[in-house]
């Protein structure tokens, strides 16, 4: 069986990654994202892993060729035999078209990439009320998914979180990503979702959209 493979594109605090694995467990596809794969890198001390972390500490995309190396180790790996959805890549033209190669060297493309739209005042808000846990990397919104107050996740609060690095994110994102929008649209692969909506409903739509792609349903 061909592996099937389905990008989730939208600006920092559009929920990628809530509505990537909820979507993964819908349809059995691996939910990959280059945040995950950083951090489990950088915990490791890997080369790659420390190049990646000064990026990431400047609140700056981490450079094509240490991204894509990374990104190639884990989809490589047997639980992505199937496919997978991928969280947070590619982010530039650049990334997509090495993308395309690889895929294309081993028989397989990108079906589908949906866009999740949310403008910049709501990202602005969301966030800057953005914390994580330090043990689980699980996330939080201080607004709509606060933490717990029992004690059992230490929370902090990302530098590249902090307003004045939000914005710069949100300008990289502007000049760097979403060009890919256009990039998947000319291919007929572009679908987009309203990501003002509810959690729920963001993910109902997305998945009525893979569905009118054809992406397998488990």
């Amino acid at each position: 069986m061909t592996a099937r493979y389905v990008i989730l594109l939208g600006p920092p605090g559009a929920g990628k990654g809530t509505q990537a694995a909820q979507i993964s467990q819908a349809t059995g596809l691996v939910h990959v994202a280059t945040g995950d794969i950083f951090r489990e890198n950088v915990r490791g001390g890997t080369e790659l892993g420390l190049l990646a972390k000064g990026y990431m500490d400047r609140g700056q995309l981490v450079c094509d060729d240490v991204t894509i190396e990374m990104l190639l180790e884990r989809i490589s790996r047997p639980d992505c035999g199937a496919g997978v959805m991928l969280d947070g890549f590619p982010r530039t033209i650049a990334q997509a078209e090495a993308l395309d190669a690889a895929l294309a060297g081993r028989g397989a493309r990108v079906e589908t990439a949906l866009y999740v739209e949310v403008p910049d005042d709501a990202l602005m808000r969301r966030l800057s009320s953005r914390w994580l846990c330090r043990t689980c990397d699980r996330i939080y919104n201080t607004i709509t998914n606060p933490p717990p107050t029992d004690g059992s996740c230490e929370v902090y609060q990302r530098d590249d979180d902090k307003p004045e690095a939000v914005a710069r994110r949100l300008q990289v994102f502007h000049q760097e990503t979403e060009p890919l929008i256009a990039y998947y649209e000319r291919q007929g692969k572009l679908r987009r979702v309203d990501g003002e909506q509810a959690v729920e409903r963001v993910g109902d739509d997305l998945l009525a959209a893979l569905a009118a792609q054809g992406a397998p349903r488990s």
